[in-house]
């Protein structure tokens, strides 16, 4: 796994906002995606994208997320599923292979990357789902 910087473009999102402590983190999402998966033929958001995850700083042991998908376009508001968004901008970057359990230690080391090239996260996280288990890992930069 190698780290970069890249520049992110603005995506729009449909999500569920949910907070996790972390040992029940897979069912939180298995959770809120069931959910969304009976919403998002309904909400006119155009063309729906890979799955993604945007998460901000834990608050003890709990992950304030949103869980959700990339959308064509904004939309209104149904039941617990919102409108958000990725940010635009500078982010450090890691693509992970392979199982999701990899996922903690895929982010260390994207952390570990940004510490010794003295990158600040700006706290803004997020992960972007591909092909099988591979997940694309930003971290937005101060």
């Amino acid at each position: 796994m190698s780290c970069n910087i890249v520049t992110t473009e603005r995506q729009l999102t449909a999500v569920i906002r949910a907070a996790s402590p972390f040992d029940k983190l897979p069912e939180t999402h298995r959770t809120a995606r069931a959910a969304l998966a009976s919403v998002l033929p309904s909400l006119e958001a155009g063309p729906l994208g890979p799955a993604c995850t945007r998460w901000t700083r834990p608050s003890g042991s709990v992950l304030p997320m949103e869980i959700g998908c990339i959308v064509a376009r904004g939309f209104a508001p149904r039941g617990e599923v919102v409108p958000s968004e990725l940010p635009a901008g500078r982010a450090a970057h890691l693509v992970m292979t392979g199982s999701f359990e990899g996922l903690p230690r895929a982010w260390e080391t994207l952390f570990e990357w940004c510490q010794k090239e003295k990158l600040q996260p700006a706290g803004i996280n997020w992960e972007i789902y591909g092909a099988a288990a591979d997940a694309e890992l930003y971290a937005l930069l101060a």
